[in-house]
């Protein structure tokens, strides 16, 4: 199994492809320009399963809709964000005057509770990491030694908190309990930046110290 960071949309949001042997794959959040990820998926032979969102923020599910629509695949999204993808009062869009108001369709599935989550070969644990949004989950693949963050942890920092369900009490809380207790060597696949791991993280993010 092997992964694939596409920085994607206005402020280039990571979009991960993660892949088996045989090309099938999943994608997290999607946040824009949905022809470059289609003209990728294609030019690889890659099979998409489904979409998992790390959290309904508008700049991680800008092509949740024309992708969804090519490959004919279902959206995961956490059932406390049900709602954010069509109103663009929750999912940020409105607030930034040089974004155009973002409505996707309702997710196909909503998640409720943290464990594993297997689609297919898949395996992953799905962890609650609320703080940047209420519904923000970071999807950790064990085996492989990597956790897909979405905005919740950073190379260096956090994610922000003053977007509607924000909470930096909560996101600290988040990081703490979830991510700071995996292995150190596991590779933060994080939603902007690049990618760190958990040894880096509390060895030098300032937001960690005394963690």
């Amino acid at each position: 199994m092997k992964w694939q960071q596409l920085p994607l949309g206005s402020i280039q949001t990571n979009c991960y492809i993660v892949e088996n042997p045989d090309k099938s794959c999943l994608i997290f959040d999607p946040g824009g320009e949905a022809k470059k990820l289609t003209h990728l998926l294609h030019s690889r032979g890659l099979k998409p399963l489904v979409i998992l969102l790390t959290h309904a923020h508008f700049d991680h599910i800008g092509a949740v809709d024309e992708i969804r629509e090519t490959f004919k695949i279902p959206v995961y999204v956490h059932k406390l964000e049900e709602k954010w993808l069509e109103d663009p009062s929750l999912n940020g869009s409105q607030f930034f005057s040089l974004i155009e108001p973002i409505k996707v369709l309702p997710a196909d599935h909503f998640i409720q509770n943290e464990g594993p989550l297997k689609i297919a070969d898949f395996e992953m644990n799905v962890y609650h990491t609320p703080g940047h949004s209420p519904g923000s989950v970071s999807y950790y693949f064990e085996k492989e030694g990597f956790v897909i963050s979405g905005d919740a942890l950073f190379q260096g920092s956090i994610g922000r908190t003053d977007l509607p369900g924000g909470n930096q009490t909560q996101l600290l809380k988040s990081i703490h309990d979830k991510l700071l207790t995996l292995p150190d060597d596991t590779y933060v696949l994080s939603g902007h930046g690049a990618v760190t791991t958990i040894a880096n993280e509390m060895d030098s993010n300032p937001f960690l110290n005394g963690f």
